[in-house]
């Protein structure tokens, strides 16, 4: 392979990858997060309405939380009167799947 082509294939990776994120935030949030917070981080949604969730596209919302208090309650979950609300995911997303889906639901917020 030439230097050309390596250089060709570094900068192809570096746009692919991206998306490829992208499509695993998406898949991740699709799967572990919208029964209860909904596609568009509404909270629209039988289970979130049961459980009070918050909605993500107010500014207020996501200029009160910060990225640290969500990973925590990502990882850890949400207990309240001795009743889980929100199950923790520590041991089923890493880090940087936390990292993702918190970047993520900040896409929601309206404008």
């Amino acid at each position: 392979m030439t230097i050309a082509n390596k250089l060709l294939l570094i900068a192809a990776l570096g746009v692919v990858a991206p998306l490829c994120r992208a499509a695993d935030v998406q898949e991740t949030w699709d799967k572990q997060c919208a029964s209860c917070h909904g596609k568009d981080g509404s909270g629209n949604t039988r289970m979130g309405k049961k459980v009070n969730v918050k909605d993500y596209r107010d500014p207020k919302v996501q200029a009160d939380m910060t990225d640290a208090k969500a990973t925590q309650t990502i990882k850890d979950g949400i207990k309240e009167k001795g009743e889980e609300r929100m199950k923790p995911y520590k041991d089923k997303l890493s880090d940087d799947e936390i990292k993702a889906l918190i970047a993520h639901m900040r896409t929601f917020v309206k404008k």
